[in-house]
Parts: C-alpha cells; sequence; structure tokens
C-alpha cells in the first residue's frame, strides 16, 4: 500500500505535531519571561526586524491575525519603545513600522534564546534526519496550502 493509500499513523502524526509545537511554545514563552514579551510581541518584532517599512495589514497577514489584534500588539511594543510608527508617504491614513534602537538588543537575546530551545530540542537527532524532516513537513505544508487553490474553493469565493 502507498503512502497516498493510507495515512502514515493517523493517530499519532497530527499528536505528535502538535505536541512538539506546544512544547516548544512552552519552553520558549518560561524563557522569554525576562524580557517581558509575549510570542506575538517576539514574533511581530523578529517579522518587523527583517522586514522594516511594513503596514500594519500586512504584518497582520503574515502572522495569520486578525488586523485589530496586530494593532494591540504594535500598542504594546510601541509603547515598551521597540517600534515605531511613522507616515506612510504614499497613503496619509496609513503607517509603516520600524524596530527601534532600544529593539536590537532584545531581538539579539531572543534570537539566541530561540537558537538554544531549537538545539535543545534537536539533540540527538542527525543532521540528514532533520533535513528530511524538514523536508517532508514542508512538502505537506505545500500540499495543505494547495488545498485553498481547488477549483471547487475558488468557486465558493466568486
Amino acid at each position: 500500500m502507498s503512502a497516498t493509500d493510507k495515512p502514515a499513523d493517523k493517530t499519532t502524526f497530527g499528536f505528535l505535531v502538535t505536541d512538539v509545537t506546544r512544547l516548544m511554545r512552552k519552553h520558549f514563552d518560561r524563557r522569554a519571561a525576562r524580557f517581558n514579551l509575549t510570542r506575538a510581541q517576539w514574533r511581530a518584532l523578529k517579522r518587523l526586524h527583517h522586514g522594516e517599512g511594513m503596514r500594519q495589514n500586512e504584518l497582520a497577514d503574515f502572522l495569520e491575525m486578525e488586523p485589530i489584534a496586530v494593532g494591540r500588539v504594535i500598542d504594546r511594543l510601541q509603547k515598551a519603545g521597540f517600534v515605531e510608527r511613522r507616515a506612510d508617504p504614499a497613503d496619509r491614513r496609513a503607517w509603516r513600522l520600524y524596530v527601534s534602537a532600544n529593539a536590537h538588543g532584545v531581538l539579539d537575546d531572543m534570537e539566541k534564546l530561540a537558537n538554544e530551545l531549537y538545539r535543545q530540542a534537536q539533540r540527538g537527532i542527525p543532521a540528514s534526519e532533520l533535513k528530511t524532516m524538514i523536508s517532508v513537513l514542508a512538502r505537506m505544508k505545500d500540499n495543505l496550502s494547495a488545498l485553498d487553490d481547488t477549483p471547487e474553493r475558488q468557486e465558493k469565493q466568486s
């Protein structure tokens, strides 16, 4: 029987992926508590660091969050002195988001924290197995993302 005929360990795969994600979040949140940043704030700050000047709605799309929720995250980051809102020269109703100088040290420390957690999570796993796992998960993500592009879904959206 091929992989397409029967899901591989359907009773454990989803649970394992969910558990690994939950445990990574739990350990990251515990370690990141000293920075007084939530996971959502950290993700927003990191994304802005790699794409400064984006609009709030673009950040919301990337984070897969509602724009109003991202607005609250940005409000808190701005209040903490980590993010600056600057007027968009092309649209006076919009703001562009930038990481402040204060955020760079925190970003470096959070990156070190994340890398250490990844290192601990991957302990004892050969690089070749990690590479295979990432490749397989990326293909599964692509397969699932492609479901959004089916003709049936496109008809329903019209």
